[in-house]
């Protein structure tokens, strides 16, 4: 027969402390009393009234907890600034649940219909026979949650504890626990406009919680499992109460992993048999214990998510299932989880509908494109502004190593750039269209990227990059083409080109010589910092593995597909799945450079640097790039000679577009741009002066101790260095960093 039973915790703000419950009980014939503060809560504020001897302290997760015995017919108390207060207790009750099987939760906001329905899943596969359930409302505001559970399991043989506090138990600081910033893999929590913390619903703040529940109620079940009113252990799971009690120690680790619906059907509210889906890239999970109490070491001390001063049995962990569309009801699970993360979980599908006769609601399906025949045709997307005096021999390279097509976006050119990517576009060499970054409203290089995926050019080829006229496919491998590249990775439909930050190596003035020729120095291979040194762009196979382009990567991942993917870095090795969906820069477990490389000549010489700050960064154009840009940039650590060997067929290549007299006349004319507006940058104060820092002794030494940098010196900036560092060997083993101060910590 149900029981459905009221208690409430013994909880009263005493001046500057707040006591969450008092227990009183008996041992050995000696009446005691156990006193739960609230975290903050300062012992010391507060002493004990007559009849009482403090006997122990404990601390649970910054809640402190006083242990006392009484004299007999003592009303407990405590002094709290010069006044006697009564002290509110409760009795244990742990005979309510002798030798039973018991969950202990807590309800935040679940409706009664999902609590029954997780009572009656419990009883039916597990054996449960009790439930105690933490209600986190404020008193009175949702007084009917008893009732309408007596009435929904009226049948089911379970007594049910409903517990409610009369202080908050929340966290002071955060907003309601259902709240999408609450939800650990949410996306755009820097977006979000937050509500004001509630504790009231917030995420649990008392963390002695389950040591009062063990006091109060539970300490002579047969077993206690620890899940909230939207976990459900599997219907097939072996017991988890028999588990504890056979486990050495008698505790085991539930491990529950988050899953979610694809849709909720419109008008209906979300319930445990939509949820179908997981992240295929997220290894988390919650940590959870069963207990049994009788088997547990006397020192055991419960908290929520383990059991202090006990070694759980691992070889019987189980797992349990959290249905987070429950937990943090929204009306669209996007608000909750990236939804190109789920695919379907077979397990969840066949509980959906052979247990619960359920029909959800499917993830579509859907299958990627086919691989186009033969070679297929390798594109570049790029942008450009202002690199007039560049084009040619970046095009040459890339036209050489195998790229067939080349769209390029410009806007606001002053030195002929566009016109001469016109005139480029009439001999059949690129595709130029004007950037429409104003009209979409998005950043340059975002606007290009999205009005390109509507071009034949993009939309029929077979690979495709998205590249700056700054950076060149560096291929080590056979003759230095694309063909080798995809023979040495033949299974590949993405690959990782991770950058290699080359420096001006010294090199002051501009001249009209190839920069790939020019710029020898650059950053070891192992250069974690700064962060943007194992940056990387990636040539995909073309073929709806993805939903749009991204600067780095494509973005927007169909995850039915993910299992399609077969991405490897620059040495060939495969990529973990966690960096499907967002990765943008390698690790030190997935650099690479051995097949391909993406050479990365940020900086160009120290004049032609004074034009790239002047003319503002194509996708950034809010950003100045001063010498802080230029300290994390220019990398003069090492010498690298790799792509040399491939010059010579870019400078065939190069002299076949220059033998056409109008290609050569638009390409002097952009020099001549560039060697004027040089000019009359060093013609100026500012320009004069930050030319003189660039090219000065301290960058230059500093530009060959970048790996001996941490991250925090290239966020503030090169000033932060000091002289005496300058004299250090590179090549000796030493650390420098800095704290972060002011708007830099931002």
């Amino acid at each position: 027969m149900v029981r459905v039973i009221e208690r409430r915790m013994a909880g009263q703000i005493l001046g500057p402390v707040t006591v969450l419950d008092a227990v009183r009980f008996e041992s050995d014939g000696v009446g005691h009393v156990k006193v739960f503060l609230a975290a903050g809560s300062s012992p010391g504020c507060i002493s004990h009234g007559p009849g009482m001897a403090l006997v122990d302290t404990l601390s649970v997760g910054g809640a402190p907890c006083l242990a006392y015995t009484l004299e007999a017919g003592t009303a407990p108390s405590f002094q709290v600034n010069g006044t006697d207060l009564p002290l509110d207790v409760a009795e244990s009750e742990q005979a309510l649940f002798e030798g039973r099987n018991v969950i202990a939760a807590v309800r935040n906001g679940e409706s009664p219909q999902i609590v029954a329905q997780w009572l009656d899943h419990h009883v039916r596969t597990q054996g449960l026979e009790a439930a105690l359930i933490v209600d986190r409302a404020r008193p009175g505001a949702d007084p009917d949650v008893a009732d309408a559970l007596r009435d929904l399991i009226a049948e089911l043989d379970c007594t049910v504890l409903i517990l409610s506090s009369a202080v908050p138990l929340g966290r002071h600081d955060a907003p309601a626990e259902a709240h999408p910033f609450c939800v650990p893999e949410a996306p755009g929590k820097d977006r979000m406009k937050i509500p004001k913390p509630t504790p009231w619903s917030s995420p649990l703040g008392a963390m002695s919680l389950y040591e009062i529940l063990r006091l109060r109620f539970l300490g002579q079940a047969r077993a206690v499992a620890n899940i909230e009113v939207h976990d459900l252990i599997p219907p097939e799971a072996p017991n988890i109460f028999d588990a504890a009690v056979e486990a050495d120690g008698g505790v085991i680790a539930l491990f529950g992993r988050h899953c979610y619906p694809w849709r909720v059907r419109k008008g209906h509210p979300a319930q445990f048999a939509d949820h179908i889906c997981v992240q295929f890239d997220s290894k988390s999970g919650r940590q959870r214990w069963c207990i049994a109490p009788a088997k547990a070491p006397e020192a055991a001390v419960w908290r929520m998510i383990r059991i202090g001063n006990a070694v759980p049995d691992r070889s019987r962990t189980q797992l349990f299932y959290r249905h987070m569309a429950l937990r943090h009801p929204t009306p669209s699970i996007s608000k909750i989880v990236p939804k190109t993360s789920l695919i379907e979980h077979p397990p969840l599908l066949e509980i959906a509908e052979a247990y619960w006769g359920y029909k959800p609601v499917r993830m579509p399906e859907l299958d990627p494109d086919p691989v186009p025949k033969g070679k297929g045709r390798r594109a570049i997307v790029t942008t450009m502004k202002n690199e007039g005096p560049f084009i040619l021999e970046w095009l040459a390279y890339h036209r050489a190593i195998g790229f067939d097509d080349i769209i390029v976006y410009t806007n606001d050119c002053t030195d002929g750039t566009d016109t001469m990517l016109q005139m480029l576009e009439r001999k059949g060499y690129v595709q130029h269209r004007e950037n429409p970054f104003r009209e979409s409203g998005l950043k340059p290089q975002h606007a290009a990227l999205q009005a390109s995926e509507d071009e034949p050019v993009i939309k029929n080829a077979k690979w495709v990059t998205c590249i700056d006229v700054d950076e060149f496919v560096n291929i080590k491998v056979g003759d230095g083409t694309l063909d080798a590249l995809f023979d040495a990775v033949p299974d590949a439909n993405m690959i990782a080109m991770t950058w290699r930050l080359f420096g001006n190596g010294d090199v002051h003035e501009y001249v009209d010589r190839p920069i790939t020729e020019q710029f020898l120095r650059c950053a070891p291979e192992f250069a974690r910092k700064p962060h943007q040194a194992w940056g990387f762009k990636t040539l995909f196979q073309n073929i709806g593995l993805f939903k749009k382009l991204g600067v780095h990567r494509p973005k927007g991942l169909n995850p039915q597909l993910w299992e399609e993917i077969n991405w490897v870095n620059g040495s060939g090795q495969p990529l973990p799945r966690e960096m499907f969906r967002n990765g943008w820069r390698s690790t030190t477990e997935t650099y690479g450079y051995d097949l391909v490389q993406l050479n990365h000549y940020a900086v160009r010489s120290a004049e032609s640097f004074l034009v790239k700050r002047d003319r503002g960064r194509v996708n950034h154009v809010d950003r100045d790039q001063g010498l802080a840009y230029w300290f994390r940039m220019n990398n003069n650590f090492e010498e690298d000679l790799s792509i040399q060997k491939r010059l010579p067929m870019m400078k065939d290549e190069l002299a076949r577009l220059l033998a056409d007299p109008e290609i050569k006349t638009a390409h002097d004319n952009a020099v001549k741009a560039h060697r004027d507006k040089i000019d009359a940058l060093r013609a100026t104060e500012n320009y004069a002066n930050f030319y003189g820092d660039l090219t000065g002794p301290r960058l230059e030494k500093l530009s060959r101790l970048h790996g001996h940098f941490g991250s925090n010196v290239f966020l503030s900036g090169p000033e932060v260095v000091p002289d005496e560092i300058l004299s250090k060997d590179p090549d000796d083993d030493w650390f420098f960093t800095v704290e972060l101060t002011g708007e830099t910590a931002h």
